[in-house]
């Protein structure tokens, strides 16, 4: 069996980069090239200044600096990656469809049909290629068919490796994830080879018994099962948190006694102002739109009902900040507290701080927003995106501060949309005493002291209370 020296991986995104990084760090004897069209991505990649990294995670920047130029490299000559590598990673984004059958639900599918036929263009001599985007069920069967179909001779073998990191504890989770899923052609020699190369680059630091196989169809369904089941804990919990509100129960009290139920167990039942990201909803609608395919409806309905939950929940906290402040927000000033997704990380990808801003905004509030790693430039790019107002308009209504003093002087209101670990200890009696009162505090990821802040004057809501 040959030895794998070269890998390329196609994309240099949240998923690419990471993962990429911890290869070359666990397996020295080979040469890891990272590759994307992106010029401004790739220098970020290898800016000697390590705050730069286009990806934020803890750890990251620790794993870059040890193997980058060693055995890690960052380069747009994607044509000569591709050339060189025995193996090929595709990590580039699926984003959801915005345009023709299957818009808003269908995944996207053109940038991986990209990468397909620039692997059959360039290769000259036999590669493993390996789905490691989150891709719906049987795309694979695509990839094959563009790759076996350049008559010049090269065998190619498709491979499905989910990726199941979360983002803010990727480094964590690839260095020690609870699982590896290799998916490939379990029924020829050929298949079972490539599996077993993959497979051996694992187990360089994964157990062997945690490192499972399946035909490549499981894999690819596989990925996109574990999001719906988590987000629809997530979602659970909120429908339940709404409940809560409505009867005088404590959903933290809620979501701890059921927790402690072997069956059901604690994670992902933290009510929060909803869940955000890349995965989970781009996921779930794929995992919608598939099963409506196949005339699934009953299954399609009931996985879109999480994603109508989670929009439910972000729209129910914007509306209590409204009927809280007297039902009417116009020209008051709301801070916002976080605006990426989940805390350490900066994508802001679906983040439920967009749709709040968005909702507040429209009721002409002026929005004061504070987050350690997220740019002023993603902020007005992620709020523009939505096309609800002109740029001009979002500029007049929203600014972007990089000090929470200045962020909450004057504000009639507090908004906590992401649990970045500093909120919780700022000097809260500082910001109470510069805010317009009554002073309120909407608090959307449950992390403050509610008796501590009601304690320095603050009207507190939590989520759940």
């Amino acid at each position: 069996m040959k030895k794998i020296q070269k890998i390329c991986c196609i994309g240099a995104g949240y998923v690419g980069g990471p993962t990429m990084a911890v290869i070359a760090d666990k397996c020295r004897d080979i040469q890891v090239t990272v590759v994307d069209v992106n010029q401004d991505r790739i220098n970020e990649w290898n800016s000697e200044d390590l705050s730069q990294l286009p990806v934020y995670e803890p750890g990251l920047d620790e794993l870059i600096l040890r193997n980058r130029n060693n055995n890690l490299f960052f380069s747009t000559d994607i044509d000569k990656a591709i050339d060189e590598a025995d193996m090929i990673f595709i990590s580039v984004n699926t984003p959801t469809k915005t345009y023709g059958i299957g818009k808003g639900k269908a995944a996207d599918l053109k940038y991986i049909e990209l990468c397909a036929r620039q692997i059959a263009k360039v290769a000259k001599s036999d590669k493993i290629v390996i789905e490691k985007s989150t891709l719906p069920v049987r795309t694979a069967s695509a990839i094959k068919n563009i790759l076996q179909n350049t008559n010049n001779g090269v065998s190619f073998q498709i491979l499905s490796n989910p990726e199941f990191l979360a983002e803010g504890t990727a480094i964590n989770d690839l260095t020690y994830p609870d699982r590896v899923l290799i998916g490939g052609d379990i029924h020829t020699e050929e298949g079972k080879q490539a599996i077993d190369l993959l497979s051996q680059i694992y187990q360089s630091w994964v157990p062997q018994e945690k490192i499972l196989t399946t035909n490549i169809w499981s894999s690819e369904l596989s990925k996109l099962t574990a999001n719906a089941f988590l987000a629809q804990r997530i979602s659970s919990i909120n429908a339940i948190s709404a409940l809560c509100e409505a009867t005088e129960a404590d959903v933290t009290e809620v979501s701890r006694a059921i927790g402690f139920d072997s069956r059901i167990g604690p994670k992902f039942l933290n009510a929060s102002v909803g869940f955000g990201g890349s995965c989970f909803q781009k996921d779930i609608l794929n995992l919608v739109y598939i099963s409506r395919s196949y005339h699934l409806d009953e299954v399609a309905d009931y996985w879109e009902h999480v994603i109508l939950m989670n929009d439910y929940q972000k729209r129910r906290f914007a509306e209590k900040i409204i009927k809280t402040l007297y039902n009417t927000v116009n020209d008051k000033k709301i801070a916002l507290l976080g605006w990426a997704f989940k805390k350490d990380t900066n994508d802001t990808r679906e983040s439920a701080a967009i749709y709040v801003a968005d909702y507040l905004l429209n009721e002409q509030a002026l929005l004061s927003v504070y987050d350690p790693k997220v740019t002023e430039g993603q902020i007005f790019t992620d709020v523009n995106r939505l096309g609800t107002r002109t740029e001009k308009e979002n500029e007049q209504r929203l600014q972007v501060h990089n000090e929470i003093y200045d962020t909450v002087k004057g504000t009639h209101a507090i908004a906590v949309l992401t649990e970045w670990d500093e909120f919780i200890d700022f000097d809260w009696k500082r910001i109470y005493e510069s805010m317009e009162k009554p002073a309120f505090v909407f608090d959307g990821r449950n992390i403050l002291n509610a008796s501590k802040m009601k304690a320095l004057g603050f009207i507190y809501h939590g989520i759940g209370k």
